[in-house]
């Protein structure tokens, strides 16, 4: 893509504006560190838009604190940009040894709260943090988020993040970035740390 400028143009009978304005479906997947501050960065460039944003968290608690939780928050209090809305809808790192039954429960409700919010078009921008893990699950039935996703209204563009994600959602999706874990401190025996992880 030097330049910018797509290597194909498709006879779609859309100009370059309605094309440009299309809503994307992004996924960012894969064993490497980013997926999901690769997403809060896209939420960064939508703030700056002043689109309305949604967050739905899947896997972590509301006891988890997250750094991007607090800058997006506070940009969207701001009043300069785009507002920001913050679900959580995990009890915790779901893949620890322990009863998963209410984090189903959860996962099952946030999804159809998100559901509920593209049909009334609530944000402009969906971040679905770590949603691929109640796909692979089954908690949550991937031909159903499809289908929801495919019927929602223009101008509502969704990043759902995390690892091994059916090959559905990636068929379906037209950004798609795999992150590869090349090195990482852990494999060293480092925990994660303030400010890198969190």
């Amino acid at each position: 893509m030097p330049q910018g400028l797509p290597a194909v143009v498709p006879d779609d009978g859309l100009t370059t504006r309605q094309r440009r304005r299309r809503p994307l479906l992004v996924v960012h997947t894969g064993t490497g560190k980013g997926k999901s501050t690769a997403a809060f960065g896209l939420a960064v460039r939508a703030w700056n838009q002043g689109w309305p944003i949604g967050v739905f968290q899947f896997v972590k608690s509301a006891k988890w604190r997250v750094g991007e939780e607090t800058a997006l928050r506070t940009l969207g209090d701001s009043g300069a940009g785009g507002t920001v809305a913050w679900h959580k809808m995990g009890d915790g790192w779901s893949w620890t040894q322990r009863e998963l039954t209410s984090s189903e429960e959860m996962a099952r409700e946030g999804w159809a709260q998100v559901a509920r919010d593209l049909a009334a078009g609530t944000y402009k921008l969906y971040v679905l943090d770590e949603f691929t893990y109640p796909m692979k699950w089954g908690w949550v039935d991937v031909d159903e988020v499809l289908d929801v996703l495919a019927r929602r209204s223009d101008g509502q563009h969704v990043v759902i993040t995390g690892r091994d994600a059916d090959p559905r959602l990636i068929e379906a999706a037209d950004l798609v970035t795999e992150m590869t874990k090349v090195k990482h401190p852990m494999d060293a025996g480092q925990k994660g740390q303030a400010g890198i992880e969190w």
